[in-house]
């Protein structure tokens, strides 16, 4: 019962592995764009009240453990975390258009 999270009135431990891919397998999240996006979805899932247990950014894909509450569902996390890692990414680095 340790690892369990609570919040106002349930105990939950509800988990979820997201892996996503770039267009075409495009190696294009090296260097700073991997970087930027790991600070991306640290925010995100800061701001969401979702904690993130293991993650990796390789050059053409991610792979995230995340803890989110019950009241999000898988689909609603990564809209937030694509959408918001997408734009801005696409706004700070011009080469990824």
């Amino acid at each position: 019962m340790e690892n369990y999270r609570a919040s106002a009135h349930t105990r939950f431990d509800i988990k979820y592995h997201f892996v996503w891919t770039t267009k075409y397998r495009k190696p294009v999240l090296a260097g700073q764009v991997g970087v930027r996006l790991r600070e991306l979805v640290r925010e995100v899932c800061r701001t969401n009240d979702i904690e993130i247990l293991q993650g990796h950014v390789s050059r053409d894909h991610v792979h995230i453990l995340v803890s989110a509450p019950p009241n999000m569902s898988a689909s609603k996390i990564m809209q937030y975390i694509k959408g918001k890692s997408s734009r801005k990414l696409m706004m700070e680095f011009r080469h990824l258009n």
